[in-house]
């Protein structure tokens, strides 16, 4: 006969009665005994329905937001430079379609790399085709013009377009360079995010450009503020290229990982213990090895020259060979493995029961998820509903920051003029008085920055704040419904009291429609709570680092007090909403009411959650290091041509690391998105057990749990 499934007319009709749970009934009361209780409720109602329409109205102004982003912003503004006025360098049909490279006439005036990048360097800015490659001066480029036109070719093209009189009169001083028609001087440049920035090097502690450090003192100070900024840009570029290369390598890689998780989670579904008990003795056995090969490179590099520097005294480097031949460098990894090898040792051994409650929850999520394989696929439509999130907000954000208009400001040579750096119009600029000022004499309106004085500009860092929060707010909805969906199928799988037949047929759809139709508003309330803190500690580690270089120690020590708080919060609100949506799906109350009672639930078992929840998510992550691990060994053999097959086939890198940690990271992160089905499994079964336990007194005629499940965690609650 067909076990009927139980569907009350409202979800207050499954609470249980209760009864008291401690002498003050503190806790909550226990649940009783329901023989018609079957785990999810059927018929429930919308919950938290005004969070529902809160939440579809944000949504919609969001959508409008970017509607009015895309209809005033032009990305063109941050992909491309912007030359004195206004126009774009490489635009097609306009006289700068040939120039795409910005350059600067007097580079002195600009202090700092980030200057330059925000195109507010208080200097003439020009279009050019290619930048300098030679030193010279516009007196030199005179002496020089009377010998040869060529001289004033090469000059003239990093002049203001149409001016074409070399020979303007030089004295008492250069009207060419009062009038600001070219630069004083130009010296040998590459172009760097599209703009000319002196070639900088550095050798022998020194910074030189073109290898010359013949130049002035002032032009030493903004050499010595972009020689980091160049040499990341160099570094950039040799990654690039070994990501251009290592592409289709990376993607086997990944494909590899694929392969091995799925082969690692289908040996769980038949001999769970044992491979959960592998990945703790391999890495037990690899941390050995690391620690007894540490010793031994110790011993060999005990009497080798220049093995005693420190890691502080070499630096940065990209080059990891160099950190090998410093002694510090294995200290730091035997320190390093062997309390690593320690803890876990330790825990093996003290908290060996607990683990075995662990495997037993695993192998329990093991079957759950065999019979339900679907489960396993769901965290791909999460990931495409984040991916598409994150696109949004990326292009918002970008038409946000370029919808700004052009802001010109008044540049005069003298800087008594009472008009200098205020704003002007470049269309009625000569008709101004300004022109007229004896003080302000040779004064031009030019262009300056992007920014505006309307009430829509003023609030663009409003709006990029909004853009933000709701950003967070929607992929935290993403993950809320992931893990609502996850926690009514396995539920449904837990209150089946013969598995599989009991199971309700497509259990991942109904639970997930479920969750969709009845509970948006408490799935809502909770991503807002958790997006909310999570734009907070974005904000203080903004402050923080904009305070990071004054020598206030009260202000630092607050912030660091605040950034610590809200780190906590939002780890107990993670952690606790986690268990929020596993009585969502159960119960389908509203998101306080279900807050509550797994509170209370949690309270009642608190030492079995206290041990057991940290237990399941290390054997969890050993398992994730262990694969990512092993499919990092093969990257590492394939990419250092140790495997004799593929030598000729893989190409030569800057940095073979590059690839490797990509397909590391990438190895981890597949492996992560699998088992995080395993860890909101096991923490449903965990809480339908605890539920059940109280229900049923733990009697096996009456309980839903299997028999090696009660008959492990059923002892472990007789003794608490």
């Amino acid at each position: 006969m067909e076990t009927r499934r139980y569907a009350p007319r409202s979800a207050a009709a499954v609470q249980s009665r209760l009864q008291t749970a401690d002498p003050a009934g503190f806790y909550g009361e226990k649940h009783k005994f329901d023989p018609f209780f079957r785990g999810p409720v059927l018929r429930r109602s919308c919950t938290d329905v005004i969070c529902c329409w809160i939440f579809v109205i944000v949504i919609i102004s969001y959508m409008a937001l970017g509607i009015v982003a895309f209809r005033l912003g032009d990305p063109r503004k941050v992909l491309h430079p912007t030359d004195s006025y206004g126009q774009f360098c490489g635009q097609k049909g306009t006289s700068n379609a040939k120039k795409p490279i910005l350059f600067y006439f007097n580079m002195m005036k600009c202090t700092s790399p980030a200057t330059l990048i925000n195109l507010q360097c208080p200097t003439i800015q020009m279009c050019v085709s290619q930048c300098p490659d030679r030193f010279a001066t516009y007196s030199e480029m005179q002496l020089q013009y009377k010998l040869s036109r060529s001289y004033w070719e090469y000059y003239r093209q990093f002049c203001k377009p149409g001016f074409n009189n070399p020979d303007k009169v030089p004295e008492p001083v250069p009207q060419v360079l009062r009038d600001q028609d070219c630069p004083s001087m130009v010296v040998p440049s590459k172009p760097f995010l599209q703009r000319c920035l002196p070639d900088l090097s550095s050798l022998n502690g020194t910074v030189t450009v073109a290898h010359n450090t013949t130049f002035t003192a002032e032009f030493q100070h903004v050499a010595k503020s972009m020689v980091g900024l160049l040499d990341t840009k160099e570094l950039g570029m040799k990654i690039a290229e070994d990501y251009t290369k290592s592409w289709t390598w990376i993607l086997i890689g990944l494909l590899f990982s694929l392969t091995v998780t799925l082969f690692f989670i289908l040996l769980l579904r038949f001999t769970a213990a044992l491979m959960l008990w592998i990945p703790m003795i391999a890495i037990m056995l690899l941390l050995a090895y690391g620690v007894l090969y540490c010793s031994v490179m110790l011993s060999q590099l005990r009497h080798r020259p220049g093995a005693d520097v420190s890691i502080v005294e070499v630096g940065l480097q990209t080059d990891l060979e160099v950190y090998l031949q410093l002694r510090q460098t294995w200290i730091i990894l035997l320190v390093i493995l062997g309390v690593t090898e320690a803890a876990i040792f330790f825990i093996l051994i003290f908290l060996r029961k607990r683990v075995k409650v662990a495997i037993a929850l695993l192998t329990e999520a093991s079957k759950a998820i065999g019979h339900i394989m679907s489960t396993l696929f769901f965290p791909v439509i999460t990931f495409f509903s984040v991916a598409v999130c994150f696109s949004y907000w990326a292009i918002t954000a970008m038409y946000l920051a370029s919808s700004s208009e052009p802001v010109y400001k008044v540049v005069a040579p003298d800087m008594s003029c009472p008009y200098a750096n205020s704003t002007c119009k470049p269309e009625i600029f000569n008709r101004t008085s300004i022109t007229t000022s004896e003080l302000c004499e040779g004064a031009q309106c030019l262009f300056a920055f992007y920014g505006g004085e309307t009430s829509y500009h003023r609030f663009l860092f409003t709006l990029q704040l909004s853009n933000l929060l709701v950003f967070l707010w929607l992929i935290h909805f993403c993950f809320a419904l992931e893990q609502c969906t996850l926690a009514g199928t396995f539920a449904s799988y837990y209150w089946a009291k013969r598995k599989p037949q009991d199971i309700p047929p497509y259990p991942l759809y109904s639970s997930f429609s479920r969750a969709l139709r009845y509970h948006t508003g408490s799935l809502a309330f909770g991503a807002l709570i958790l997006s909310v803190i999570q734009l907070i500690r974005i904000v203080l580690e903004y402050l923080r680092r904009k305070i990071y270089g004054m020598n206030n120690s009260l202000s630092r020590f607050i912030m660091a007090c605040l950034q610590c708080c809200f780190w906590c919060s939002d780890k107990c609100a993670c952690h606790m909403t986690r268990h929020v949506y596993i009585m969502l799906a159960i119960y389908g109350k509203n998101f306080c009411s279900s807050a509550r009672e797994a509170f209370h639930l949690l309270m009642r078992n608190v030492i079995r959650v206290a041990v057991l929840d940290r237990v399941t998510d290390f054997l969890l992550f050993l398992s994730k290091v262990l694969i990512a691990g092993g499919v990092g060994v093969a990257a590492f053999f394939s990419l250092n041509n140790k495997i004799y097959i593929i030598q000729e086939e893989v190409p030569s890198f800057n940095f073979y690391w590059v690839p490797l940690l990509t397909v590391v990271i990438g190895a981890y992160g597949i492996a992560h998105a699998f088992f995080s089905v395993y860890s909101v499994c096991v923490d449903t079964l965990f809480l339908c057990f605890c539920d059940d336990l109280e229900r049923n007194d733990g009697r096996s005629e009456k309980a839903f749990m299997s028999k090696g499940l009660l008959k492990i965690l059923g002892k472990s609650s007789v003794k608490h």
